[in-house]
């Protein structure tokens, strides 16, 4: 008699390809095509809620992710053009200023609680891989940069004669490589 059992073995089976177009087919939550347009309702539909959010420029392609525990705040940030001209150093502000938000949208990616946030964000930084984020990591904004001497001498003149913050240590318990405090 023959046996009829089969062969249980397992062959390996590489995951299929990505869509070309998969970063676009991520389900996001809203999307704001103008941001310009969109202003008052974008305010409205993020009262209240923490998430992670995505600005495109339409002319270039270039995105920026970011994340806030309370996104009506910071959109209201990025709307002031006080808070743009404050923050030059940032790609994103620059470039809003530079090509106005009417070229600009802003996508909704995920609401999520503010504890998950930076989590999620780091997420879909390696996903998008933004142009306009300076930040190497987003949990740890610093990460892969560093202050310019001039910089440095700056924070530490602007220091002389503070109050060292408690639990900072003394001077000889910082490690060699970080001559700074703040």
């Amino acid at each position: 008699m023959k046996n009829n059992k089969k062969n249980n073995f397992s062959v390996p089976i590489s995951p299929p390809a990505l869509p070309n177009n998969f970063e676009e087919r991520i389900l996001s939550e809203k999307c704001y095509p103008n941001s310009d347009a969109c202003k008052e309702k974008i305010l409205s539909d993020n009262k209240n809620k923490s998430g992670i959010y995505k600005w495109e420029n339409k002319i270039n392609g270039k995105r920026y992710i970011g994340s806030s525990e309370n996104l009506n705040r910071r959109f209201r940030e990025y709307f002031n053009i006080n808070y743009l001209l404050k923050n030059k150093s940032m790609y994103i502000c620059n470039s809003l200023i530079k090509h106005g938000y009417f070229n600009f949208s802003l996508t909704i990616l995920e609401y999520c609680s503010p504890s998950k946030c930076l989590e999620r964000e780091a997420f879909y930084w390696k996903l998008f891989k933004p142009e306009y984020n300076i930040a190497q990591d987003s949990t740890a904004p610093m990460s892969g940069r560093t202050h310019s001497d001039a910089t440095k001498t700056k924070i530490s003149d602007a220091m002389t004669g503070k109050k060292r913050p408690e639990g900072a240590g003394s001077p000889s318990q910082i490690s060699s490589n970080r001559s700074y405090w703040y």
